[in-house]
Order: structure tokens, then C-alpha cells, then sequence
């Protein structure tokens, strides 16, 4: 935020606050959410599945927006949150949509935790190329720039000019 990058402070603030409270629900003995809801529910844990479901699809949401805000960025960066968007819908399925022994869905939660484990690949991937540049590095990582975007123009402008030429 100090820096003017008002899109990673928002982005890593509220992951951030994403992961404590993901540790708080899943903690045993923590806050005892699990069980609160299991008891209100007869011992079912159906009721806290449709509710961890809901804050799931809030998420969904929430990483639907933010993946908007990187359509004028690059393709590496686009495709970190589109990726993360799928993972969050497919494991908050898995929730609504339990098996007969009362289990989350584990077609939907495994392909939800390969898509999670794509987009780890694609953080660690953006960034390096974020730190990885001619000053510090012998060689540079492609991220695509959309045609679209401010680079991405400028470079189509550089070769229309340089074949003109």
C-alpha cells in the first residue's frame, strides 16, 4: 500500500485474512465452529458443509472480481486467479454436494485441490516474474501481455513500426 500498489494490498490483506480464518474454522478445539454447527444439526454435518459452501462461493466471488482486474495485465497473471476462481467454485461444491456417508464430494474436492496446487505453481511462477528482471537476473520469464493491455499495444506499435521501416 505504501508503495501505491493498492491491487496487491487488497489482494494479499484479504488472502491473508482468508487463510486465518480457514485456521480458525478447522482448528480442533479451536472456536469449535465444526462442532457448533454438527450439534445444531442432530450430528449432521450437513449444515456446516452448506454453510462452509456459502463462505466458499463468497470467496468465489470475491476472487471473480479481482481476476477482472487483471484482464489488462498479463496472461500469467489472468490465468492465477481464473485458476484459483475454478479451485475455490469446485471445492465449494464439493461441500453442497456430499456423498451418501455424509463426505464432502471427493471427485469435486480432488480436482478443486489440483487446480489450488496449478495456481500455488502460477503464484510462485508471477512471482519470480515480478522480482526476476535484466538487473538482477541472466534471464527474464515470459508472462504474455494481453494484446489489449498498455504493453501489449505498445509492442504491436514497436513491430508495426519496425516493419514499416
Amino acid at each position: 500500500m505504501a508503495a501505491g500498489n493498492t491491487f496487491g494490498a487488497t489482494v494479499l490483506s484479504s488472502y491473508g485474512g482468508f487463510w486465518i480464518s480457514i485456521a480458525i474454522t478447522f482448528i480442533p478445539g479451536g472456536f469449535g465452529i465444526i462442532g457448533a454447527l454438527e450439534e445444531a444439526d442432530s450430528g449432521s454435518p450437513i449444515m456446516f458443509y452448506n454453510a462452509f459452501g456459502l463462505y466458499l462461493m463468497a470467496w468465489f466471488i470475491f476472487t471473480f472480481m479481482i481476476m477482472l482486474c487483471t484482464v489488462k495485465s498479463t496472461v500469467a497473471f489472468f490465468s492465477l486467479f481464473f485458476v484459483v476462481d475454478i479451485a475455490i467454485l469446485l471445492i465449494a461444491l464439493s461441500y453442497f454436494f456430499p456423498t451418501a456417508q455424509e463426505l464432502p464430494n471427493e471427485g469435486l474436492m480432488k480436482a478443486g485441490g489440483l487446480l489450488a496446487f496449478l495456481g500455488a505453481f502460477l503464484a510462485w511462477y508471477n512471482a519470480f516474474a515480478g522480482i526476476a528482471d535484466n538487473s538482477n537476473s541472466f534471464f527474464v520469464v515470459p508472462v504474455v501481455h494481453f494484446p489489449w493491455s498498455e504493453k501489449g499495444r505498445s509492442a504491436r506499435l514497436r513491430k508495426t513500426a519496425s516493419g514499416a521501416a
